[in-house]
């Protein structure tokens, strides 16, 4: 699988499984990434990224880890940090396509990156507040319902009363148990 040292390897999230993964996938392999991690996964945080984790346990000495763009690799300025550390002790670099200056064996490139994952967790934090603010406003006028229920508690108990267990129902309805559970318990 590994041909020595000094391989390209890419990393590509998306995050939700409505988005597609195509577009970086073809500008990593067109930047000669040899191997690529893909997911769909949230990215407020790197825990759970089983591909990002895999994609840090893969590289070696010698070898850099390619995005297409900073925020693919990380939302907070502390996850960044954390995974350019990881990655500077494996003593492989980090480059990301669409911000060319950013290639970590550089000076200007590591202050790059600190100004970049700081300007990306800032705007992440200003879309959530506006989120909030929203959402309180909406509330307020009256306009704000919140998410309708995926699942009718009345359905579950009726189920449950017939004799099903909490798996039949679960089946039944294309539910996860825990949330047979819950409606149980409400």
């Amino acid at each position: 699988m590994r041909q020595g040292t000094g391989m390209l390897v890419g990393y590509a999230r998306v995050s939700s499984n409505g988005q597609s993964l195509d577009i970086q996938n073809e500008a990593l392999a067109k930047a000669g990434c040899e191997k690529i991690f893909a997911e769909k996964m949230s990215a407020r945080s790197a825990k759970d990224r089983v591909e990002l984790a895999n994609a840090l346990d893969f590289v070696r000495e010698g070898d850099t880890l390619v995005v297409t763009r900073l925020d693919r690799l990380a939302r907070s300025v502390g996850d960044l940090h954390r995974i350019i550390e990881q990655l500077t002790d494996k003593r492989v670099e980090f480059r990301c396509l669409q911000q060319s200056d950013v290639v970590t064996g550089t000076s200007t490139g590591k202050l790059m990156l600190a100004v970049l994952g700081a300007v990306a967790q800032f705007e992440n934090d200003l879309r959530r507040e506006r989120q909030a603010e929203g959402i309180a406003k909406a509330k307020a006028e009256g306009r704000y319902q919140g998410r309708k229920p995926t699942i009718d508690p009345d359905e579950v108990k009726s189920l449950h009363e017939k004799g099903l267990g909490p798996s039949a129902i679960a089946r039944e309805m294309g539910i996860a148990r825990a949330s047979v559970y819950r409606a149980l318990a409400a």
